[in-house]
């Protein structure tokens, strides 16, 4: 990775990935949508109301995604002090954080015919709610530490640290008794119908190349603004700095 240390060798990296990842991403996501809303049938218990799945669950995905790749952002901060790496991370938590509130809002809508409620403090809920908090907290740590120009490493230790939540997700249907169905795809299976698991792997696909597009448009921009930042303190000072001194030979001839 430390290949791409160089800022401008990532933006030109970045700059050929972008469009590539945000046009193939954007035809796949709203096929898969389309494909979901006007192709699936209806399912045998849910009805219409499993339509929803295709944007909630790639959301879920990229919400704990996103903050997985905020830790490896940070563990390469900390670790190897990658100069990209805080960068990367910050660009991450607003998507991260978009995606997070979309899986909750989809949710709640999901739940309020299928379980008769809009918000119940089951384990997978309530555990979501504590990672849109975690990003919260963290783009304002970002944020202070950048307005105050202090290091970053404190905003890393908390991405690091807000990591365990992420396992706690994935595993709280299963160590409480939740209302939230059991994980239905997992390594090797899956419980899903073949009907609904190809548009929502498509759209799974869809949303994390536009997830990625994001990232790197969000990276770019933080570097552009951290150049035009430099440029105007180095030229501030060269504007303080007092004027040379006339040379001897100057002074000699003024007398």
């Amino acid at each position: 990775m430390h290949i791409y240390a160089n800022p401008t060798r990532f933006l030109r990296l970045a700059k050929r990935l972008t469009p590539l990842l945000f046009w193939s991403g954007l035809v796949l996501s709203l096929g898969a949508i389309g494909w979901g809303l006007f192709v699936v049938p209806q399912d045998r218990l849910m009805g219409d109301t499993v339509r929803i799945l295709f944007i909630h669950v790639p959301a879920a995905w990229l919400g704990m995604g996103g903050w997985a790749g905020i830790a490896i952002s940070s563990a390469m901060l900390l670790i190897w002090k990658h100069p990209l790496a805080a960068i990367a991370a910050r660009a991450i938590a607003v998507p991260g954080m978009v995606f997070c509130a979309v899986c909750l809002a989809t949710g709640s809508i999901w739940g309020r015919p299928t379980w008769g409620t809009w918000w119940e403090w089951d384990g997978r809920l309530t555990s979501m709610l504590v990672l849109l908090f975690l990003y919260a907290g963290y783009i304002a740590l970002t944020e202070a530490a950048e307005q105050e120009g202090s290091s970053s490493k404190i905003a890393a230790i908390f991405g690091m640290v807000g990591a365990i939540n992420v396992p706690i997700i994935n595993r709280s249907v299963v160590w409480w008794n939740s209302l939230h169905q059991p994980s239905s795809i997992t390594l090797g299976k899956s419980a899903i119908q073949g009907t609904f698991l190809a548009p929502l792997l498509v759209a799974v696909v869809g949303f994390s190349l536009l997830f990625g597009a994001l990232v790197l448009m969000r990276m770019r921009a933080l570097i552009a603004e951290a150049q035009v930042e430099a440029r105007l303190r180095r030229r501030a000072l060269d504007d303080d700095a007092p004027a040379a001194a006339p040379a001897p030979a100057a002074v000699m001839e003024q007398a």
